[in-house]
């Protein structure tokens, strides 16, 4: 149970970090276009 925990929490940890990612490109991309 505990195990099924922690792996539910590591793949959130995951997309939570893939997603800051994903927002970081976003964000530079529109730098970019307004520079």
């Amino acid at each position: 149970r505990e195990q099924t925990q922690v792996a539910k929490l590591q793949v959130q940890q995951q997309s939570g970090t893939a997603q800051l990612a994903q927002a970081n490109a976003a964000g530079q991309s529109v730098l970019s276009l307004l520079q």
